[in-house]
């Protein structure tokens, strides 16, 4: 029988297991819901961007005399908006849209949580690497929950280049290329005719490659970013200007690391399922290079370099501020 003097120990140590727990609970919600602002901000200034990138990276290469569909990313700008007008331009925002909350909670969540198993006691100051290594696992995590929605987000964007490559008509490609109606639509016929929720996780591998390299890159560079502008380790008065730099440079930093495996992740995707070009990333790798040279893993890297910057801008200064005002 427990004496009154072990009951008070138990209790405590229940009562301290509590706080604790809900403390930690409670760093998971600031997380949650300033990753999901953040994301949100970042989708809605960077979606144009992403789809012009997206446009340019899966046109077909054309045959020998004829030019390409999209000449750079302004001709994929004036031709999706004549025919398209501006919404489409926000084509397939529907998906991440839908998932935008769970991603980008899961991604500054993860890192969050890395942050605390790396700090060597509570609030203190993370290195450069160690925001490097929190950034990769956070990378691991965001990797499986992005690559169904990067896959219905590649279809709906680039049906219309890949249709006009078999029309050869940008008034006729209007027609053909309602393959898809919508984000529902592509995972149901993917689900349907492309190997159940398998076919959804196609371009798995590439997608882990980009987003756990990309990711260590991002925070590595935004911590660095941050230490230079305050002139040491402590970062936390640190104005909107700088956030936005720093925001800016380190989503600079993601693509110009990975932006090849981001390419490979795309044609992947939106490859026929019944008649493939590529058997895999390696696959997709040798025969890009051989088929359009180095460039060809490039296509598409101004839209994403215009697109991250003014979007991770976005995303870092409205989680700094989202999060610094829960506490």
């Amino acid at each position: 029988m427990l004496t009154t003097h072990n009951q008070l120990v138990i209790s405590c140590f229940f009562c301290v297991g509590l706080i604790w727990y809900f403390a930690k609970m409670a760093d998971v919600a600031k997380d949650l819901t300033a990753g999901t602002i953040g994301g949100t901000a970042q989708l809605i200034v960077g979606h144009p961007f992403d789809t012009i990138k997206v446009k340019l990276q899966s046109q077909p290469v054309p045959p020998p005399g004829q030019l390409p569909r999209y000449s750079g990313a302004i001709d994929a700008v004036k031709q999706t908006i004549a025919a398209e007008g501006p919404r489409g331009l926000y084509k397939g925002m529907g998906a991440p849209l839908a998932t935008v909350a769970a991603l980008n909670a899961v991604l500054f969540t993860v890192r969050g949580q890395m942050e605390a198993l790396l700090r060597s006691e509570p609030g203190a100051p993370l290195t450069v690497n160690q925001q490097v290594v929190a950034g990769a696992g956070a990378g691991v995590a965001v990797a499986v929950l992005a690559t169904p929605t990067e896959l219905v987000k590649c279809r709906l964007q680039a049906q219309s280049a890949l249709a006009g490559a078999v029309t050869g008509s940008p008034a006729a490609t209007i027609t053909a290329a309602v393959k898809y109606g919508g984000p529902m639509d592509v995972a149901k016929q993917v689900l349907r005719s492309e190997g159940g929720v398998r076919g959804l996780f196609k371009g798995l591998i590439p997608t882990m490659a980009r987003e756990v390299p990309g990711n260590a890159a991002m925070f590595g560079v935004y911590e660095a970013m941050k230490q230079y502008f305050a002139g040491g380790t402590d970062t936390s008065g640190l104005d909107r200007g700088s956030l936005i730099i720093a925001g800016g440079i380190a989503g600079g930093a993601f693509w110009a690391s990975v932006y090849p495996t981001g390419v490979i992740k795309s044609a992947i995707q939106v490859d026929d399922y019944r008649n493939p070009k590529y058997s895999g990333s390696i696959d997709a790798f040798k025969k890009i290079v051989k088929i359009e040279g180095v460039g060809g893993l490039y296509k598409g890297f101004g839209p994403a370099m215009g697109r991250s910057v003014p979007a991770n801008a976005a995303c870092f200064l409205a989680y700094e501020i989202v999060r610094s005002s829960l506490g």
